[in-house]
């Protein structure tokens, strides 16, 4: 099997409930302005890191917000993968840390279950499948998905728990490179932002 030589990684644009600390995870929220123009602002950096290389594959999630970011941002999409959906946050769908934290004292995705969502572990395996997957195509590929999704993929990149996704900030239209190092994974970059986005 070969390996990917890199993967980039692009969390989508901003959303009204990104903006205001929502849970995003199954509701298909739209990108607002700001996010269709941070979309757009992600061109030449894609172009910078990309360089003359082609991408072998160009993955988004199904939902609508990482699909429009990918045609602002100038890819083409190659094939829409379920797995790359942002974490099922169950009952807590659309609500924010703060509110949770007042039922649930320290309450946090890493740390906390999610009545009726998904588990750490569970997106863990999920990013584990897209990986495998990307692994297999070699070359150069980009995903475009979500935050709490894509920081569980970075961790696994490097051989950390899906937990240890809770290190890795991640902000909207956000760009990260997936490299490898005398043979090992490594975080070659993380949270990039485009410089008029």
């Amino acid at each position: 099997m070969s390996q990917s030589e890199q993967v980039l990684l692009i969390r989508h644009g901003q959303t009204e409930w990104a903006a205001a600390g929502r849970h995003t995870g199954r509701t298909d929220v739209p990108l607002t302005a700001v996010g269709e123009q941070q979309a757009k602002a992600l061109r030449p950096l894609l172009a910078e890191l990309l360089g003359d290389t082609t991408a072998s594959i160009v993955l988004s999630s199904p939902m609508e917000r990482a699909r429009r970011t990918a045609e602002l941002a100038g890819l083409s999409v190659t094939g829409v993968d379920p797995d790359l959906a942002e974490m099922d946050y169950g009952a807590y769908e659309g609500m924010t840390t703060p509110e949770i934290s007042r039922t649930v004292p320290g309450f946090t995705v890493w740390t906390h279950p999610l009545p009726g969502g998904e588990t750490p572990a569970q997106v863990g395996e999920r990013a584990d499948a897209v990986l495998s997957r990307v692994g297999a195509a070699g070359g150069t590929a980009v995903l475009v998905a979500h935050g709490h999704l894509l920081r569980v993929l970075g961790a696994r990149w490097v051989g950390l728990d899906p937990t240890g996704g809770g290190l890795l900030a991640l902000g909207t239209a956000a760009v990260c490179v997936l490299g490898r190092e005398h043979g090992r994974p490594v975080l070659r970059h993380w949270n990039l932002q485009a410089t008029n986005g």
